[in-house]
């Protein structure tokens, strides 16, 4: 397994992710990408002392690095690209439990580091042979804040005047991340009222786990019923996701709620073209038959999605985890202005968000996981079986059926096997779920 994720290096910070193997991928990816690099942190309590080995790290080939502190990935992806760095770094471990930390690469377009870019910067932390710079230019360290350009921005890009006119009341989730540092910042520059839950910066994460699922902001639906509010938002740690509660409490569902914003894009884009990967719900695939619009289908990842984007000219894209990427602002997951577009949705439909939700097709889904320790002979075993059936092979093997699909894929980061079935009925969901168990473990031997 590579030293680079889905998303990243990852581990428990000073257990797995050390000061010196946090210097030595900084050491890399400046040997790398020599210039000026913005570094970036969540909220984490090991994040300084990790942010401060990627700065010396960096500095000690030679690397110009701009420290830019707490801030959400998709504030300092954008501070990358409108401020022409040649680079940046986040220290930031996401969704993860707090004894966790990471550190992700930054193209200078603002992108994530291609898998192709990871391999080289891998290559070199195994080799040891990082550059070094004489004394004389190891001090350029200076500081910005990249939070007031990165909410300009998003105002800049939505409707900004019918967004104020429709004065929301939101409640406000970042749960202790760095969204607590710019989500009611935004918000209050757009007009709304503002209610805050989990807004201060804590890396201990006292209120709830960073990562923002439905039964885990159980605080926000309740406080969204209770200060009668428009709709509630909350994010993961670094922000670069974000999760919504409808007015009356309820959890979005992320595969509706990537649906909902397909739709909103589409019907000012028709026939335009949406990208998503294979793991999204069918439910794309209806809203863009609606506007006569193309999806295309990639593999499980946002800089797959991102990427795809950028080589198609699509008007959106996304993932089914609260992942969204406006092309308009910029080519990355972001939730900040996943926030303002939801506003901008509701202002201009003029409709309660359950009233949008409940609107759409109804699909069930089942997920399951099974440990595999040759997960790749289990993908390769089944591949052989289903032949000549309908099969789509991008990420993993989808195998279509009249009552629906089944995703059976492997993990990117752990030694198991993830079944992921859809149907229009709860029954034929399980069904299909039932038939992708039982040919891993049919093959798992």
């Amino acid at each position: 397994m590579g030293l680079f994720g889905t998303n990243g290096v990852r581990g428990i910070a000073n257990v797995e992710l050390t000061t010196e193997m946090a210097m030595s991928l900084a050491k890399s990816f400046g040997t790398f990408r020599q210039g000026t690099i913005a570094v970036g942190r969540d909220t984490r309590e090991s994040g300084d002392m990790l942010k401060g080995a990627v700065i010396s790290g960096l500095l000690s080939t030679g690397c110009r690095v701009v420290d830019l502190g707490i801030a959400p990935i998709p504030a300092v992806q954008n501070y990358v690209k409108r401020c022409d760095m040649d680079g940046g770094i986040m220290v930031t471990a996401s969704h993860n439990p707090p004894e966790y930390n990471g550190i992700k690469g930054i193209a200078r377009d603002g992108t994530e580091y291609s898998h192709e870019d990871e391999a080289v910067v891998e290559k070199l932390y195994n080799s040891h042979e990082f550059a070094r710079a004489p004394w004389s230019r190891t001090g350029g360290l200076s500081y910005a804040d990249p939070k007031p350009l990165y909410i300009d921005g998003i105002v800049a890009t939505v409707n900004a005047e019918a967004i104020r006119n429709k004065k929301f009341k939101v409640v406000a989730d970042p749960g202790s991340g760095a969204a607590s540092l710019t989500t009611p910042f935004l918000l209050r520059k757009l007009g709304c009222k503002v209610v805050t839950l989990n807004a201060q910066v804590d890396g201990t994460f006292p209120g709830r786990n960073p990562e923002p699922t439905g039964s885990e902001i159980n605080d926000l639906k309740a406080a969204v019923v209770a200060a009668g509010a428009d709709l509630g938002v909350a994010h993961d740690c670094d922000a670069d996701r974000a999760v919504f509660v409808d007015e009356k409490g309820r959890f979005v569902n992320e595969d509706v709620l990537l649906a909902i914003m397909t739709e909103h894009i589409l019907k000012k884009s028709p026939g335009a073209t949406i990208v998503t990967p294979v793991s999204s719900s069918s439910l794309i695939q209806d809203i863009a038959d609606k506007y006569d619009a193309k999806v295309i289908w990639t593999q499980v990842g946002s800089i797959h999605v991102a990427r795809t984007m950028m080589a198609t000219g699509a008007v959106f894209g996304g993932e089914g985890n609260g992942g969204l990427i406006f092309p308009k602002f910029q080519y990355c997951r972001d939730g900040g202005m996943s926030a303002a577009s939801m506003l901008e949705m509701l202002a201009h439909t003029g409709k309660k968000l359950s009233e949008i939700i409940d609107a759409m097709p109804a699909y069930h889904s089942v997920k399951d996981k099974i440990k595999c320790q040759d997960k790749e002979m289990v993908i390769r075993r089944i591949e052989a079986h289903t032949k000549g059936e309908n099969v789509d092979s991008t990420d993993g093997l989808k195998i279509y059926r009249p009552e629906g699909w089944v995703l059976i894929r492997m993990s990117g980061t752990e030694p198991i096997v993830r079944v992921f079935a859809e149907s229009r009925s709860a029954g034929g969901a399980k069904k299909l779920a039932d038939y992708g168990v039982g040919l891993v473990n049919q093959f798992n031997n």
